[in-house]
This record gives structure tokens, C-alpha cells and sequence, in this order.
């Protein structure tokens, strides 16, 4: 198809240039036709020389693109995407160039969306429901979100992440799993994240103490409510619900089989285990809890977060940022 504003289309170039090549004068056939002497020149000039082919539509596209990203920065763009599954943002702040120029890389390259991968793997997957319902609460400590992420141990020298699948079964059985206890404010998206034992009522409760120390040390001072999905360890512990008591906090709980509603804390589960829990090849249990706090450091005073204008979660707490 040719341009939508071009006077005429091939076909009409064609018969243009059949006229001037009959002996037609110029000026006869641009009037003819209801276009310019110059555009008739110019097909004219693009026939002699290439034959039909002169007469088809070319892309605007130019020859040369001197300031475009050179290739070994932008497979660095790609690598950072595929290896590391992290955003534009993210991969724009390291590399210290613009989100428009990582997006529109990602874009030229076919890179899918992060929704559509697996945290694990980085295989595509099928997307998740979501709310339509967006919301942020205005003051710090007004919503909190709570959740627990399950994950295998890691039996010394490695699981099968540095081992392949089918490689020393006998050491993964009977490792057990760890119980990543995480928290994080609305407002600010400053997070908290323990690794425990179990999600029995008594250790959420003793989490969701530890939580509320963490927040006040930050500035927040009040939570108001607390926002968690349909546990036993939530909904029927009675240790939990004296800890809410004690912090006079509401509880708030989410419609069963809608995880999506707690959906900041389920984001935040799958950054961190994006970021932390699967991001290297842990050759010990206890060498990925001791990346954790570290991890949290960063995430909560230096890793730029979308939502808050590509600022840390601290930056909406103290006047220094």
C-alpha cells in the first residue's frame, strides 16, 4: 500500500511514466494526472535508472543511524533482561542510560514483559489475573501488607540449580523448606522480610512484632491496618490477633482464592525472589539467608522503584532524598 497523502500509486506512476516515455510533455502529463512536474520528474528519474522496481514505495528508514545504541551495549541490555529478569528502570540505573532508550531496545529485540515470566526459570508464562481496583494509601502505616513465601533449602554444596535436575536427589530429600515472612508499608514500599521456620500462628505473630519495631525505627510510628491472605496462621491464631490488639491495628483480609488483592506483597515476593533468592547459584542454605539482608538494604534505601517515581521506598521517610 502506498503512502496514504502520495498522489499517486504505483499504478499511477507507471502510467506516468508509459506518457512521458510516448512523448507526452511533462507539464501535459503532471496535469493529467493532478500532481506536480517535479513529482513526475522524479518518477521519471527513478525509472531510468531501476526500471518498475523505482516506481514501488521505499521505507523512510535512513541508510545510517549514527546515534544509535552500539550492538555490544545492546546485548548488555538483553543479557541484564534474560540473566537477572529485572525492568527497564532497573537496567536503565545501571547501565546509567535513559528508560526510553532500554524500552525501546527491549521492544527492537522482541524481549517479553517481566509479568510474562517465571521467576524460577524465566520461561514465558501465561499471565495472572489482576485487579482493576489500583490504589495507594496517603501516610505511611496507614496499610499494611504481609504475606509468606515457601522455599526448598539448600542442602550444602548446592541443589540442583548448580547441579542440574536428576544430580544428588539423595541430598535434596528431606531438606525441608523455608518460610520467607515478608511485610511491606503501602505508602513508602519500605520492606521487611524474615526467614522462619514455620507460618504457625505463633511465629507470624512474633514476625509481625519484629515488623512493627522495623517500621517504627523508620519513622513510622502508627500502623493502622494490616492487610493479610486467609492463613490459619492469620485469621485463627489468637497470638496474632493479640499482636494486632497490642499494635491497635485492624486486620484486614483478602477475598479467599484472590491473591492478587494483597497484590503489593505478592510483588513484592516476586521481586525478592528475582533479586535475591534466585538471582545466583547458592551453594549453601545458609549463604542465601546471609544475601538477605543486604538485599533489603538496597531494595529499601537505593534500588529505584517504579511506582515512586524511580525513587528508593526510604525516599518517602526522610528529608535527606
Amino acid at each position: 500500500m502506498g503512502h496514504p497523502n502520495a498522489r499517486l500509486t504505483p499504478h499511477g506512476r507507471l502510467l506516468a511514466v508509459e506518457r512521458v516515455a510516448a512523448g507526452y510533455r511533462v507539464a501535459d502529463v503532471a496535469r493529467q494526472l493532478g500532481c506536480s512536474r517535479t513529482c513526475i520528474y522524479k518518477w521519471w528519474a527513478r525509472y531510468r535508472t531501476e526500471g518498475p522496481r523505482g516506481l514501488v514505495d521505499r521505507s523512510s528508514r535512513p541508510h545510517r543511524v549514527p546515534g544509535r545504541t552500539p550492538a555490544d551495549v545492546e546485548r548488555r541490555v538483553c543479557q541484564l533482561r534474560s540473566t537477572r529478569r529485572i525492568g527497564a528502570a532497573r537496567i536503565a540505573h545501571e547501565l546509567g542510560m535513559s528508560v526510553a532508550t532500554v524500552g525501546r531496545i527491549l521492544s527492537r529485540h522482541r524481549m517479553p514483559a517481566l509479568c510474562e515470566l517465571d521467576a524460577l526459570t524465566g520461561q514465558r508464562v501465561r499471565g495472572r489475573p489482576r485487579t482493576s481496583n489500583r490504589y495507594e494509601r496517603e501516610t505511611p502505616g496507614e496499610l499494611i501488607h504481609i504475606d509468606v513465601k515457601k522455599l526448598g533449602r539448600i542442602p550444602d554444596g548446592g541443589g540442583w540449580r548448580a547441579h542440574g535436575r536428576g544430580v544428588r536427589p539423595q541430598a535434596l530429600r528431606g531438606a525441608g523448606f523455608d518460610f520467607v515472612h515478608a511485610a511491606i508499608d503501602d505508602h513508602t514500599r519500605l520492606a521487611y522480610a524474615e526467614i522462619l521456620a514455620d507460618e504457625r500462628g505463633a511465629t507470624c505473630a512474633g514476625f509481625l512484632a519484629r515488623a512493627g519495631r522495623f517500621f517504627a525505627s523508620c519513622g513510622i510510628t502508627r500502623i493502622e491496618r494490616v492487610m493479610t491472605d486467609n492463613a490459619f496462621g492469620y485469621r485463627l491464631s489468637g497470638d496474632f490477633q493479640a499482636e494486632l490488639a497490642r499494635l491497635g491495628a485492624r486486620h484486614l483480609l483478602i477475598r479467599p482464592h484472590c491473591p492478587w488483592q494483597n497484590g503489593k506483597a505478592e510483588r513484592f515476593l516476586q521481586t525478592m525472589q528475582r533479586e535475591w533468592s534466585y538471582a545466583q547459584v547458592y551453594r549453601s542454605n545458609t549463604a542465601r539467608a546471609e544475601a538477605l539482608p543486604a538485599w533489603l538494604e538496597e531494595y529499601n534505601t537505593r534500588r529505584p522503584h517504579a511506582a515512586l517515581g524511580r525513587r528508593p521506598p526510604i525516599s518517602r521517610l526522610s528529608p535527606m532524598w
